[in-house]
C-alpha cells in the first residue's frame, strides 16, 4: 500500500477507469473478464494494483467507472485489497473518457468541487511508486493552480503504439512541470524513432490530475452537450449502497468522445509533469513480454510451459502443458477453451480474430470457460444436443436468484458442502451425495448456508438450455 507523503489541503480522489475489454490480450482478456480483473503481473489483478496506489494518507476513497456487467467484480476486488467507502458508478452503454471522466467529477463536486482527481486506467503497470508519488505531488501542485495535468513518460523505445506529448516550456511557478506545445497521434516507426532521440517527446500515459471544478468548466466550454447529457443522467441516478446507476436515456444519448479529443488537445491549461516510473500501458502479449522475466534465452515461461532450442518467447498456459520447440520471438497463450500461438510482431492483430469469432458468435470470442457470478462461479463440463452439464460452485453465505426456465428441467448433485434447495413450495436441505429433480417449469433456488464453498453438478435436460432461458422472480444482487 502506498501513501503521498505531505499535507494536503483535502485528500486527492483516485477515479479509476475500468471500461475496457482488453481485447489484444485475448485468450486471457474477453469481455467477460477483461484484462483489469486478472492477474497478469504478479498475484494481485491490474485493477487492485491500480487502487492500491492510491491508499493512505492524503487519499479519499476511489471512485471507480465501470459497466453494469462487471460490477461484482469491481466490489469484490476492491474488498478483497482491503478498500473500503468506494463509490462505483456504472454506465448504461460505453462513451470514451470524457463522459466517465465528467461524471465521476460531477459527483465529488456535489459535495468538493475543489477536490483534486488523480485520473487513472485499471490496467497500466507503474513499478516504482515513491517516483509515482513524488510526480503526484508536483501535478497537485499544479492542479490547485488550476492546471489540466498530464504525466509524460520517458520513453525507453521507439514505441508506435503510444501517443506522445511535446514538452513545451517549464513553469515559472510549478518546479517540475512544463507547458505541453502539442499532443501528437500514435506515430509511425521513422517518426517515433525521431521523437526519441529528439529528447523533446514523452510517452502519453493517460493519466491526468485537475480539479473537479476545472475539468467540469473546461468540459462545458468545449463540449457543452456532453455537459447537459452527464448532468441530466447524474441528476436521475439510482443508488443503493453497493452502486450508483447512471439514468440510461440520458447517457445513452450522450457523445462519445475521449479525453484526449474533448479537453486535453484544446485547452490551453494543459501541463504536462515529465516522469519516469516504469510505467507500461498493458496493451498487448508482446508488452507482456517486455514485462516478464526472462530466462537466458529470453523466453518468459508462466504456467507449465517447456521450450527447447526457442529464444525470446512468450508462453502462458492456465493448465495443460505447453511446448514449443525451435521457434524465435513467438507468443504461445494457452486457457481451457482456447489456445493462440502467433508471431510477437502480430500482437497488434490479436484483435481481428476476436472480432471474428463475434461475428461467428463463437462463445470464446466473448466469455470464458469459467463463468463468474456474484454467488459464486460455473463451468459447462459437456455439452450436447437437448443436455448440458455444469459444475455450479456457491460462496458461504449466497445464494441464487428465485427462478425459472420455460425449456429445460434440472438435476442438482450435491458433491461438497451443504445446499438448501427452494422447489416451489418446499425447502430441501441437500449434503454431499444427495440428489434432487427439478422439473421443466418449477420455481427453484439454490443457496450455501455453511461456511465452505458449495460444489454441485447439474444436469440440464430440454429442447434448449442457454444461459438466457432464465425467468428470476427474486433476486438479492437486483439482476433482471
Amino acid at each position: 500500500m502506498s501513501s503521498l507523503s505531505g499535507t494536503l489541503e483535502t485528500p486527492v480522489v483516485p477515479v479509476i477507469l475500468s471500461g475496457g475489454s482488453g481485447t489484444r490480450l485475448w485468450p486471457i482478456s474477453r469481455a467477460s473478464l477483461p484484462k483489469q480483473f486478472c492477474a497478469l503481473i504478479g498475484t494481485a489483478t491490474m485493477i487492485q494494483q491500480t487502487a492500491c496506489r492510491a491508499i493512505g494518507a492524503g487519499f479519499a476513497a476511489p471512485v471507480v467507472v465501470c459497466n453494469e456487467d462487471h460490477r461484482f467484480l469491481v466490489a469484490e476486488q476492491l474488498r478483497e485489497s482491503g478498500i473500503d467507502g468506494s463509490r462505483i458508478m456504472l454506465e448504461p452503454v460505453g462513451r470514451n473518457s470524457a463522459p466517465a471522466i465528467l461524471a465521476a467529477a460531477m459527483l465529488v463536486a456535489d459535495q468538493t468541487p475543489d477536490a483534486v482527481l488523480w485520473i487513472m486506467a485499471a490496467d497500466h503497470v507503474i513499478d516504482d511508486m515513491p517516483a509515482m508519488h513524488h510526480a503526484l505531488a508536483i501535478a497537485i501542485a499544479a492542479a490547485r493552480s488550476g492546471k489540466v495535468v498530464t504525466f509524460g513518460m520517458t520513453p525507453t523505445a521507439a514505441e508506435t503504439g503510444y501517443g506522445y506529448i511535446e514538452v513545451g516550456a517549464k513553469l515559472s511557478d510549478i518546479d517540475g512541470a512544463s507547458a505541453v506545445a502539442r499532443f501528437v497521434e500514435k506515430p509511425d516507426a521513422a517518426t517515433a524513432a525521431g521523437f526519441v532521440s529528439g529528447g523533446r517527446h514523452l510517452w502519453n500515459s493517460g493519466m491526468f490530475v485537475f480539479t473537479a471544478a476545472t475539468f467540469i468548466a473546461e468540459m462545458a466550454r468545449f463540449e457543452p452537450g456532453v455537459v447537459a447529457s452527464v448532468r441530466a443522467a447524474l441528476a436521475d441516478r439510482r443508488e443503493d449502497p453497493d452502486f450508483i446507476r447512471l439514468e440510461p436515456t440520458a447517457f445513452t444519448g450522450c457523445k462519445s468522445i475521449s479525453i484526449d479529443y474533448a479537453v486535453a488537445e484544446r485547452t490551453d491549461l494543459a501541463v504536462v509533469v515529465p516522469a519516469s516510473v516504469g510505467w507500461t500501458d498493458v496493451g498487448s502479449w508482446a508488452a507482456m513480454w517486455e514485462l516478464g522475466a526472462k530466462d537466458a534465452a529470453g523466453n518468459v515461461l508462466i504456467g507449465d510451459a517447456v521450450v527447447e532450442d526457442a529464444t525470446n518467447c512468450y508462453v502462458r498456459t492456465d493448465g495443460a502443458l505447453a511446448a514449443i520447440i525451435g521457434l524465435q520471438d513467438a507468443v504461445l497463450v494457452v486457457t481451457e477453451d482456447a489456445v493462440l500461438a502467433m508471431h510477437r510482431d502480430r500482437a497488434q492483430d490479436v484483435k481481428t480474430i476476436v472480432d471474428r469469432l463475434r461475428a461467428a458468435a463463437r462463445p470464446q470470442g466473448t466469455t470464458h470457460h469459467r463463468v463468474l457470478r456474484p454467488w459464486g462461479f460455473y463451468e459447462s463440463l459437456a455439452v450436447g444436443e437437448g443436455f448440458q452439464v455444469k459444475r455450479i460452485v456457491v460462496k458461504p453465505g449466497q445464494k441464487l436468484s428465485l427462478q425459472s426456465h420455460k425449456f429445460r428441467a434440472e438435476h442438482w448433485v450435491v458433491v461438497g458442502g451443504t445446499a438448501i434447495v427452494t422447489r416451489d413450495h418446499e425447502t430441501l436441505t441437500l449434503a454431499a451425495q444427495e440428489h434432487v429433480f427439478l422439473p421443466l417449469g418449477c420455481v427453484h433456488r439454490l443457496e450455501n448456508p455453511g461456511q465452505d464453498l458449495m460444489t454441485l453438478i447439474e444436469v440440464q435436460v430440454g429442447s434448449y438450455t442457454g444461459e438466457d432461458d432464465i425467468v428470476r422472480y427474486e433476486d438479492i444482487y437486483n439482476r433482471a
